[in-house]
Parts: C-alpha cells; structure tokens; sequence
C-alpha cells in the first residue's frame, strides 16, 4: 500500500530541487497548473512545460513529452521532479517514462491518484509523492 514520505523526506526534496518538469501544463493563467508552475518559478525553480499543444508557458519553451526533456536542459541540468497535472488515466505511462528516463523523484498534484502506478515508481527507486500540493509543501519551508 503506497504511502508518501515522511514530511522531512519531502522537505529535503524541495530543498535540493533546481529543475521541475510540469506536465500538463496550461498556458491558461486561470488553471492551477499555470498558477502553482509560476508560484515554484518565483521560489527559483527552472520549470519545464511538458505539453503537446504549446510551444512554451511561463517563458520557457515547451517540450510534447518527458522524452524530449534533453532538448531543453542545459548540459549542467537535470530534471529533478516530474510534476504531474493530469488525470490519473495518465499516470500509468508518465511513470513509464520516469522510470525509462530514470528521473529521480514524481509528484502526482492534489486529486491526480494511482496508487498502483505510484507503488510501480517507488520500486523503480523513484521517490513518489501523491494527491499533494508541491506549491502548498513549498511555501511551508522556511
């Protein structure tokens, strides 16, 4: 049964970030997804769309899928967290990528629920957090 980490597991995590990759990103500022990735850019995080339907958001150029996260990451970049925004249909193949792409932690937003697919990332090694806020988590760190 899947569980997140403990709030210090969580906390470190936040901490240590620099590059998050939002999937589902919405260039429509009245979605949560634009108001939460502007709210972790001012925090000083490089946010990266991932979104098919755009060319960038929040000026940063976009990519279709998590595959094509080289295209845009500087030599010295890595992402360290997938965001995800998206219905939990999804999840099982975002975290196909993940795992693929061996990323180092997935973040699966308020009401985006597999506990399945969360369970498969955690036994790839990839630190899961699921139906949490990373805005709400973030602005709670000091």
């Amino acid at each position: 049964m899947f569980t997140n980490p403990a709030p210090e597991v969580i906390a470190a995590l936040l901490r240590a970030a620099r590059v998050i990759a939002v999937v589902g990103l919405s260039p429509d500022p009245t979605r949560p997804s634009h108001g939460v990735a502007r709210a972790l850019q001012r925090f000083g995080y490089r946010i990266i769309p991932v979104n098919p339907r755009v060319e960038s958001v929040l000026g940063e150029p976009a990519v279709a899928s998590l595959e094509q996260l080289p295209e845009v990451l500087a030599a010295d970049e890595r992402v360290d967290v997938v965001d995800v925004f998206r219905r939990p249909v999804h999840v099982p193949a975002i975290v196909a990528s993940c795992i693929g792409l061996r990323l180092p932690a997935l973040w699966l937003q308020d009401g985006v629920v597999d506990a399945a697919s969360a369970e498969r990332a955690v036994a790839a090694g990839i630190l899961t957090v699921m139906d949490r806020c990373i805005f709400r988590d973030r602005a709670v760190l000091r």
